[in-house]
């Protein structure tokens, strides 16, 4: 579900370009799926850094939760969204640059003590799981979303379990 500007939501998917959305919308679709409310949006931090701010300084009033930053590079959007934000941040390395990701890694989960980022992995991965992540941290306080989660994270499991059955089957023949 996603809200629109003026409405109340459960987190923020903030993009330092939008050349990360082949990624980033892996993970739009599985809040969609899990039914967080939630908005997307460009926002770099060395390029529109006031914009940056802004969003974070609304959040509160808007009910968000949890933000998810993706960035590439240098990848500080997640430390700068979390030096002022009060709620928790995901950090999502976006592939490219020099290091194909690397560089992105080691920028946002090596952050000073204080200033945390939950990092994920690089790319389309990290993007899933950031979402599931931001699930959860929402679903703490809501029991119908902690539900959804748990249903979705059984679902993979018997998806796992039938390919299983499937190879041994195959095997056995």
């Amino acid at each position: 579900m996603t809200a629109t500007e003026n409405g109340p939501i459960d987190a923020i998917i903030l993009m330092g370009s939008d050349s990360d959305w082949d990624a980033m919308s892996k993970c739009h679709d599985l809040l969609h799926e899990l039914g967080i409310k939630h908005e997307v949006h460009v926002a770099s931090a060395h390029r529109t850094p006031a914009k940056v701010l802004k969003i974070v300084a609304d959040a509160p009033q808007r009910g968000v939760k949890v933000f998810i930053c993706a960035a590439g590079m240098a990848a500080h959007l997640g430390g700068v969204v979390a030096a002022h934000a009060h709620c928790p941040v995901i950090g999502v390395p976006m592939k490219g640059g020099m290091m194909d990701g690397l560089d992105a890694l080691l920028s946002t989960v090596q952050m000073p003590p204080g200033i945390p980022v939950a990092t994920v992995g690089v790319g389309s991965p990290g993007a899933k799981n950031a979402a599931i992540l931001a699930a959860q941290i929402v679903g703490v306080a809501d029991p119908a979303v902690a539900k959804t989660v748990a249903d979705w994270k059984a679902k993979q499991s018997e998806v796992v379990n039938e390919k299983d059955a499937k190879l041994k089957a195959k095997i056995a023949q």
